[in-house]
């Protein structure tokens, strides 16, 4: 079990880069200022600068992008060392002020996934300024450590070794739009053969995709913004390999052929260009050419339909508009799929991320079952009182207390346990490593000066690549090593770091058990439930614009932050890792209903046209409708309340077939400026075909979930 916890796991030894530069600049920037400039209180802040640069975030995307962050990181930095040292020398104003700065810095985190990366090395900055009590006047010492560490850092960050990590999450997504591809251009050329081969090659290649989601760490607080769009795309992809297989059928009645062959090579080639941007190739999926295929097909269809032989039944009309409505869905994916794929590769359009980062916030403002506003002040209210009972005690290092208390404390009482056992366990290690090195090396100072590169080394290295327990040790053995080069204590100063962090774990464990100790299980259920209305909801207001012209926009307001709440709590229910795989998989899955469910309400909401309505036709959705807005608000009850799961929907057979008469006297009389409503109507109808189907999938892995629950 040991052996298995320490293997390392470094793929392109992208840890192994990162831990090598932090060990050949942060003890350069140190020895500068502690030796040159010879100010302790400079080479203080030096120091653990450069770890918080160094260390404990790492920005991606273009250079443009991560520059800013880390000049951003630099000025936010200064004004906490400024605001810290000002509020330093009084226990009850340190612990108020690191109450709003600690909450603010985790919140911020929603705005985008910059402010999540950098919200530990931004609190480290006022942690330390704040826990060593100072006058106003060693600011300016503090603020020149600080400077002189971003500026050497930061260029080193952008310089020695930039290349970015190539996830397999990413490379697996790339796969899996290439087979896709591949998939939809044998659908086309009509090549059985190939198309079953094709077919099982997708399926793999997004059942793996999955998988490798599943088991990949995800914090909460840490994602950028390119990791939370690769993970939507997860979903994305795993919805058009839905559309493809089973294959297209030939329709009943030929329809538009040359249009839906465009449509589907335009979707193809959007597929690739996405593929290539996730490779990291230069590519520009073609919007343009997706919409244009798109209305083409439409518009084709309107012309083509009154010219085809007499329609003889119901199954005929059916069969003859299922290609294209499937098409017309596989269209919509692919332009997804290819705006996630932009989002990874850092080329986002400002506006969309302007928006989307508003939406976020707004969302989460709006309600405490947020996990981000959870998670805030569950972290906001620990430091703040380990920064009081850190001052108040008198301790040697006080920050250690408060850096102990951000180290542990998880989402829910039993992920804190268990991260205390690991972290003393990993500073238990590190005592005893670096208690021997000390006494090894006595007081031949330059030897630590040799040491501290090797043990910067092993400290950056260790919680990313072997466990956090082993991080710990490294940055236990780091402390050793750089104390007794700042103010030699010798062995000693072991002691002090355990007397501490064992406090700052206390701290840790009480806040966790009285701030929401259920974490985000319990969380994860209600916002399941929540978006399952709110995207049902949704549904219903769709609806009624093709029926009245009514607008849905604040239904589909209300699924978008419901969307995002859902998002954050499925992120934190993964980081926690206390669940068995078989829950991991029914939950992830309801995840991806919810989402399943808003996207058929946006495809609704899309076919509504500005031109003539045939409520009449439309009148006949209402019943169905509403039978599957009931169905799915009382599966989000049965999550909440583990109540047994509803069976499907009874479905409306007589509305149906209403529908498809009516629809098909429309189409007879041949009048094209009716066709396109009752057109659209009918693709209504096999939308909510979908999401009927959709219910037995979803009850099946409900009814899993509550078998192996996740609270």
């Amino acid at each position: 079990m040991i052996a298995a916890r320490l293997r390392i796991h470094d793929p392109g030894l992208f840890a192994l880069r990162s831990a090598v530069r932090a060990a050949i600049v942060m003890p350069a920037v140190f020895a500068f200022v502690d030796k040159v400039i010879d100010d302790p209180r400079a080479a203080t802040f030096a120091a653990f600068g450069s770890v918080a640069l160094l260390v404990f975030v790492d920005f991606g995307g273009p250079l443009r992008s991560r520059l800013m962050a880390y000049l951003a990181l630099g000025a936010v930095g200064a004004m906490n060392i400024t605001l810290g040292t000002l509020c330093s020398r009084n226990a009850l104003l340190a612990a108020a002020a690191m109450a709003v700065v600690g909450f603010t810095i985790l919140f911020s985190g929603v705005i985008n996934g910059y402010f999540a990366a950098a919200a530990t090395a931004a609190m480290l900055t006022f942690i330390l300024a704040v826990t060593i009590p100072a006058p106003l006047s060693d600011a300016p010492a503090r603020l020149e450590g600080w400077l002189i560490a971003a500026a050497v850092c930061i260029s080193a960050q952008l310089l020695l070794w930039p290349q970015r990590r190539g996830t397999s999450l990413r490379a697996g997504a790339a796969g899996a739009c290439r087979e896709l591809a591949e998939l939809a251009d044998a659908v086309l050329a009509h090549d059985d053969g190939a198309v079953a081969e094709r077919t099982r090659a997708a399926g793999e290649a997004v059942d793996a995709l999955r998988s490798a989601f599943l088991s990949t760490p995800h914090r909460p607080t840490g994602p950028t913004r390119a990791e939370a769009a690769l993970s939507s795309l997860v979903d994305e992809l795993d919805w058009l390999f839905s559309l493809l297989a089973p294959p297209l059928e030939q329709p009943g009645l030929p329809v538009c052929r040359t249009e839906q062959a465009d449509a589907v090579a335009a979707s193809v080639a959007a597929l690739r260009a996405a593929a290539a941007l996730l490779e990291g190739d230069e590519a520009q999926p073609d919007f343009d050419r997706l919409a244009e295929t798109r209305h083409a097909l439409m518009h084709a269809l309107v012309r083509q339909i009154p010219d085809l032989p007499t329609v003889p039944d119901d199954d005929t009309l059916v069969s003859t508009l299922q290609p294209v409505f499937r098409i017309r869905g596989f269209s919509f994916g692919a332009r997804d799929v290819a705006v996630h794929a932009l989002e990874i590769a850092g080329r986002e359009r400002s506006v969309r991320s302007t928006i989307r980062a508003a939406e976020h916030l707004t969302a989460d403002l709006a309600s405490a079952r947020s996990v981000w506003f959870r998670n805030s002040l569950r972290g906001a209210v620990g430091v703040a009182i380990a920064v009081y009972v850190a001052q108040r005690s008198g301790l040697q290092h006080a920050f250690w207390v408060v850096l102990g208390t951000l180290s542990v404390l998880r989402s829910n009482a039993l992920g804190t346990g268990w991260s205390i056992v690991s972290a003393l366990g990993g500073t238990a290690a590190g005592i005893v490593a670096g208690a021997a090195l000390v006494l090894a090396i006595g007081t031949h100072h330059a030897v630590f000066w040799v040491v501290l590169p090797l043990a910067i080394l092993l400290a950056s290295y260790a919680p990313r690549a072997i466990s956090f327990a082993a991080g710990q040790a490294g940055f236990t053995v780091v402390l050793f090593v750089l104390f007794n080069l700042i103010q030699p204590t010798g062995w000693r100063v072991g002691l002090v770091r355990i007397e501490d962090v064992a406090i700052g774990f206390a701290i840790s464990l009480v806040v966790g058990i009285l701030f929401w100790p259920r974490g985000a299980a319990a969380l994860l259920r209600q916002n399941l439930a929540f978006a399952y209305a709110r995207n049902a909801d949704y549904v219903v207001a769709a609806e009624r614009r093709l029926v009245d012209g009514a607008s849905e926009d604040g239904a589909a307001s209300a699924a978008a932050a419901a969307a995002h709440r859902l998002d954050d709590a499925f992120r934190q229910y993964l980081s926690e890792r206390s669940t068995q795989p078989e829950s991991r998989e029914s939950i992830t899955t309801l995840v991806a209903g919810a989402e399943r469910v808003r996207r058929a309400a946006q495809s609704l909401s899309e076919l509504a046209g500005n031109g003539a309505r045939l409520e009449r036709c439309a009148v006949n959705l209402d019943a169905e409708v509403q039978a599957l807005r009931t169905w799915y608000v009382t599966l989000g009850d049965s999550l909440v309340h583990a109540t047994s799961v509803p069976p499907p929907h009874t479905r409306d057979g007589d509305g149906r077939r209403r529908l498809l008469e009516c629809v098909r006297e429309t189409v007879a009389t041949g009048d094209r400026a009716t066709i396109s409503p009752a057109l659209e109507l009918l693709w209504a109808s096999q939308h909510l075909d979908v999401l009927w189907q959709l219910e037995g999938h979803l009850g099946r892995h409900a009814a899993g979930a509550s078998a192996n629950p996740v609270s």
